[in-house]
């Protein structure tokens, strides 16, 4: 049976919100950078309006964790957390860059994605991603935060042909110069959507990987330059 959840993401230029009703997926998304704060909530009700459901009605509420924009980040944890506490739900804290990964699988087909944004500072967030369908992605060496033409070793993977491209941390030339293997196809613009926060949210749902309001925290990875490998299947 699929959970009733609600997704938020608010990590990038992107404002997005998605709703799983039981019967059906629901959405808003707009790309309008520095409007998160006063887009998010009415975005959420505007869902909840249209699906006919109270948020008390949910049995979880999920968000894109990061990495990310600063400011984007504390939006979402902070929204969510709100509202885990108010309506007693527990929490699906999804990598955005996964999202993003599963994005590129959902659109264009893709099963291979290399993931990066912008961090500024010179530096990008980076994420190798094998995706082999919905809800399904799995993380290839390390999500990592360094310089472009660091990336190979700080996320721990190989030169291979087949990969994909996606994300703000292309605008790099260093990266296309990168020995990580002849890309088939680059999408800089491409941003996460709450679609794709929603169906990795069902697939840690069903999983049990749910944490209570209080432990909602974003993931910067500034000062944790890598995580341990973690599949979604």
């Amino acid at each position: 049976m699929t959970a009733k959840i609600l997704a938020i993401d608010t990590s990038s230029e992107a404002c997005s919100v998605a709703l799983s009703t039981g019967a059906g997926d629901l959405f808003r998304h707009t790309d309008e950078p520095r409007k998160h704060a006063e887009l998010v909530l009415p975005m959420v009700d505007a869902l909840l309006a249209e699906a006919g459901v109270a948020l008390s009605d949910l049995d979880a509420i999920a968000f894109g964790r990061g990495p990310g924009a600063f400011t984007g980040l504390r939006i979402a944890a902070g929204m969510v957390q709100g509202l885990a506490f108010g309506a007693g739900l527990p929490v699906v804290s999804v990598s955005s860059l996964a999202v993003l990964a599963h994005r590129t699988w959902r659109e264009m087909g893709w099963t291979q994605c290399h993931a990066a944004f912008d961090a500024r500072m010179g530096e990008v967030y980076w994420g190798s991603y094998r995706i082999s369908g919905a809800g399904s992605v799995e993380l290839v060496g390390r999500e990592c935060v360094c310089k472009p033409e660091e990336v190979a070793s700080h996320g721990a993977i190989q030169a291979e042909s087949s990969w994909n491209g996606a994300g703000s941390g292309w605008c790099y030339q260093k990266l296309l110069e990168l020995g990580t293997g002849p890309l088939q196809h680059c999408q800089p613009s491409l941003l996460p959507h709450g679609l794709d926060l929603l169906a990795l949210a069902q697939t840690g749902f069903a999983a049990g990987e749910l944490i209570p309001a209080e432990q909602v925290v974003p993931v910067y990875l500034r000062n944790n330059v890598a995580v341990k490998s973690t599949k979604h299947s």
